[in-house]
């Protein structure tokens, strides 16, 4: 039971990262740079206190998942301005699934059984129909902003974002395993030399920059639980919890960012949701076996 309540922990913090991001403000490279910040700060705080033995190779390959991380979170936060946050985030979350679970599968070799297959495969079809009810758009109603989307942006950031965030997670889970707590402050380091990076020398710690730096604990106290309840409860149940922050962030930015939908997409985006969650919760127990 301990486990489930870190479990839900993640799924809230994660869950509100976008959400809480565009309520601040901020261009997407801002967005990237106050959360770097923040996420920064969590992990010298975590090194004082834990202590944690440092390598030349936990620097060197945390500094790169970082780095790597930055362009996954960047092309995100650019998504969710193309896309909006209700649109933008659940098909970043079934992207990073699918993607990741065919490298695992195919280049790592991490479905050995008969029943793996069946139900990975089974849960990839369902996020594939899960991607198409997110992205659906009603053309055969107007409303208010709508014209303000532009989609062929948003995929592509998300493209750059998905290959971003699957790279980050292939060279933790698959090439090189550290512990997360050791890994915590140089993969901060990574992400916020990204974060300079895509500001592209025009660096500016405006307020709306500080303000975002809150969105960094978010993500820090994420991590820590997601931990926390992979140790009690076992990966399965907190990698399946934790897609279920994609429920939350979309509810929140119809509800308090005022996204306009019609009464068709709010449909469409209530299937695919269903579909992501159901796909994850798959994904999970395929790795339990």
């Amino acid at each position: 039971m301990e486990g489930i309540i870190f479990a839900l922990i993640p799924m809230f913090t994660w869950g509100l990262i976008g959400f809480t991001s565009n309520k601040i403000g901020g261009t997407a490279n801002q967005q990237t740079l106050g959360l770097t910040i923040g996420a920064l700060l969590f992990a010298l705080v975590s090194w004082i206190v834990v202590r944690p033995e440092m390598t030349w190779a936990l620097w060197i390959f945390g500094i790169i998942g970082g780095l790597l991380w930055s362009v996954g979170q960047n092309g995100q936060f650019h998504a969710m301005k193309y896309m909006g946050v209700s649109v933008a985030q659940p098909l970043s979350s079934g992207s990073q699934l699918l993607l990741g679970s065919l490298v695992g599968a195919l280049v790592f070799h991490e479905w050995t059984k008969a029943i793996q297959f069946v139900l990975g495969l089974s849960a990839l079809v369902i996020l594939l129909v899960g991607f198409y009810f997110s992205s659906r758009q009603d053309k055969s109603e107007s409303i208010e902003g709508l014209a303000e989307r532009d989609f062929p942006k948003g995929f592509r950031a998300l493209t750059y974002s998905t290959l971003g965030y699957v790279s980050y997670a292939v060279l933790f889970n698959n090439i090189m395993k550290f512990d997360a707590l050791s890994v915590l402050l140089p993969m901060a380091v990574g992400m916020f030399l990204g974060a300079l990076f895509f500001m592209r020398g025009n660096v500016a710690f405006e307020p709306v920059v500080l303000k975002n730096s809150v969105v960094g604990l978010l993500w820090g106290t994420g991590n820590i639980f997601m931990l926390l309840a992979a140790a009690q409860a076992g990966l399965a149940i907190a990698f399946s919890f934790s897609q279920l922050g994609t429920v939350i962030s979309i509810a929140a930015s119809i509800l308090f960012l005022g996204e306009k939908k019609t009464k068709k997409e709010l449909q469409w985006i209530f299937i695919g949701t269903v579909l992501f969650v159901i796909g994850a919760v798959l994904l999970g127990i395929v790795k339990s076996y």
